[in-house]
C-alpha cells in the first residue's frame, strides 16, 4: 500500500484526532491532514462517516470503506504499516489487556470525567469521586513502567493521551482538579513523559491556542454533561 495516500480528516484540538496522528507518526506514515469545520460539516466527512458525522476519519488511498473511530483507526494503522514499531503488544494476553483498558478509558472514564468537569451539585461531586477511583485503577496498570507498554509510547498510552494534555486544559476551564501529584504521582509522571516524546510533540497543539479554541465550546460541554448526568 502506498503510504503517501493516507489522509486524515480531523479538527483542531480534538483528542480523538490526536490519537490517530500519534499512531501515524510513530509508524512513520506520511499523511495529509484535512481540517474539518465541525460547525459546518463537509460533504466529505458526511460521505465517509455517514453514521456519526464525526472526526477522525482515515482515508487510505482509494480503498473503501473509510475508517472511523479513533481506536479502530489506531489498530488499523498498526497492522497496515508493519514496518514501524508495533503499537499493540505482541503477546495475545497483553494485547487483549491493552484493548480492555483502552475501552475502560472511553467507556468507564469518559462519562464520569465529563460530569465531574461540567456537571452540577451532587452529580458533579459523585462523578469526581468516581473519576479519581478510575484514575487509581488506571495508574496501577503502569506497574512502575515509563509507559503502559514499557519503554516507549504504545497503544494504551495513545488511548490515555487525553489525560496527558487535554485534561489539564479542561480542569483550568472548569475550575476543577481531578488529577494531582498527591493522589496519582505515577500517572502525572507518565503524562509528562508522554508529552515529551518526540512523535507526540509533533502533533500536540499549543496549550494557549487549545485553551482558547475549547473555551468557545464550554456551553456545549455543560449541556452535554447535564444530559449525561440525567441518564
Amino acid at each position: 500500500m502506498s503510504e503517501e495516500e493516507a489522509k486524515l480528516i480531523g479538527s483542531f484540538g480534538s483528542p480523538a484526532v490526536h490519537r490517530v496522528e500519534v499512531a501515524l507518526r510513530l509508524k512513520g506514515v506520511p499523511y495529509e491532514f484535512i481540517q474539518e469545520d465541525l460547525n459546518s460539516k463537509s460533504d466529505l466527512l458526511q460521505e465517509h462517516n455517514p453514521v456519526h458525522h464525526k472526526v477522525p476519519v482515515l482515508l487510505h488511498g482509494g480503498r473503501r470503506p473509510a475508517l472511523c473511530e479513533s481506536l479502530v483507526i489506531v489498530e488499523y494503522v498498526d497492522e497496515a504499516f508493519p514496518r514501524g514499531p508495533a503499537l499493540l503488544p505482541a503477546d495475545p494476553l497483553d494485547r487483549a489487556a491493552a484493548r480492555f483498558w483502552a475501552r475502560f478509558i472511553d467507556d468507564k472514564c469518559g462519562v464520569c470525567t465529563w460530569v465531574a468537569l461540567w456537571g452540577e451539585g451532587e452529580a458533579r461531586e459523585a462523578a469526581a469521586r468516581e473519576t479519581k477511583r478510575n484514575l487509581t485503577l488506571l495508574e496501577a496498570q503502569l506497574g512502575g513502567r515509563r509507559f503502559f507498554g514499557g519503554d516507549r509510547v504504545g497503544f494504551l498510552d495513545i488511548a490515555a493521551s487525553g489525560l496527558a494534555h487535554w485534561l489539564g486544559v479542561f480542569e483550568e476551564m472548569a475550575g476543577v482538579t481531578l488529577l494531582t501529584e498527591e493522589e496519582h504521582p505515577a500517572l502525572c509522571r507518565w503524562a509528562r513523559e508522554y508529552v515529551a516524546d518526540e512523535a507526540v510533540r509533533g502533533c500536540l497543539r499549543d496549550r494557549g491556542a487549545l485553551l482558547a479554541a475549547l473555551a468557545a465550546r464550554k456551553d456545549r460541554y455543560v449541556s452535554t454533561a447535564k444530559a449525561m448526568a440525567r441518564k
